[in-house]
């Protein structure tokens, strides 16, 4: 399952229903993944990172190199949107047939849509 920018500044947050959530999926063996986009955009360093850093520690943090960049690029040009990190977000999880963990379905679920569909968005 790949999480989104809104997951991590939740479970920063301390919303106990997105913890229990992710520790199920842990629990259940499902793998998580946080693309290396969204971490900056909610990462902003010592204690109020804290529950972030945390996280990020047992979750796969996947690298934006060229292929992911320009599959993003790709969708946002197809859906005429801005917001490169939901791009990437949509775009890593559809290489990995992962579902996507969010806090904005309608933008994700547009981007999904223009990836071809296939990729389960659940909203927080």
């Amino acid at each position: 399952m790949t999480l989104d920018t809104g997951v991590l500044i939740a479970y920063e947050r301390g919303e106990r229903a997105v913890a229990a959530l992710l520790e199920g999926a842990g629990a259940r063996g499902i793998a998580l993944t946080v693309p290396a986009p969204c971490v900056v955009e909610a990462w902003r360093g010592g204690p109020r990172s804290a529950r972030v850093a945390r996280l990020l520690a047992g979750v796969n943090v996947e690298v934006l190199g060229l292929r992911l960049a320009r599959a993003a690029g790709v969708l946002l040009g197809r859906t005429d949107t801005d917001d490169p990190v939901d791009a990437v977000v949509v775009a890593g999880a559809r290489t990995r047939g992962d579902a996507v963990l969010t806090s904005d379905p309608g933008d994700l679920g547009h981007l999904a849509q223009a990836a071809g569909g296939g990729i389960a968005i659940l909203a927080l």
